[in-house]
């Protein structure tokens, strides 16, 4: 990666090698350096982002930039979903959006290996994570789901499609995610 940024043209890269030898911990140096060159600090590390925040030296949160990068999905919604495996209520199906986020179909294990249009019917925020709950496109058109974006008297049918083909998969819900 370091040799990718060093071979852009349109970045001006450069190794210090300043040390700070009265400064022990490492965090502390980095922001001491940040400090020193009015330098951004880029991380992924909580405790570094705060402290740093605290010191005056700006921070760019690489976790904060993923989320914020990530699509908003709101009920009624239209979305393509490929559906991987059974869930754990009955005739559920499950799919993962690219980013790992979870969606539960309903009445759809039927569909397991396949894609299927949904609508969104909610969106659940976790400790773990965000969780997309959804029908079968034709189920919440057919039974009159008033949430449903309609445009003319005819369904607003824009999919996200969130994979087109099966494919590698990351599954990361291991743990069992509960309310609270």
């Amino acid at each position: 990666m370091l040799n990718r940024l060093q071979n852009n043209s349109s970045l001006d890269i450069q190794i210090v090698e300043t040390d700070f030898p009265s400064v022990r911990e490492v965090d502390l140096k980095l922001i001491e350096l940040g400090q020193q060159l009015d330098a951004v600090i880029v991380t992924n590390d909580f405790n570094l982002n705060k402290v740093s925040q605290l010191r005056g030296v700006s921070v760019l949160n690489i976790n904060e930039l993923a989320n914020a990068l990530k699509p908003v999905v709101l009920p009624g919604e239209a979305m393509r979903v490929f559906i991987l495996k059974e869930g754990k209520e009955y005739n559920q199906g499950v799919a993962y959006l690219d980013d790992g986020t979870m969606v539960v179909v309903d009445n759809a294990r039927r569909l397991i290996g396949k894609n299927a249009d949904i609508a969104v019917t909610s969106v659940l925020q976790t400790t773990a994570g965000k969780m997309i709950f959804g029908r079968l496109w034709e189920e919440a058109e057919n039974g009159g789901h008033n949430e449903i974006h309609r445009t003319n008297g005819s369904s607003r049918r824009q999919t996200r499609d969130s994979r087109t083909a099966p494919g590698p998969v990351r599954i990361t819900d291991t743990e069992a995610i509960t309310e609270t």
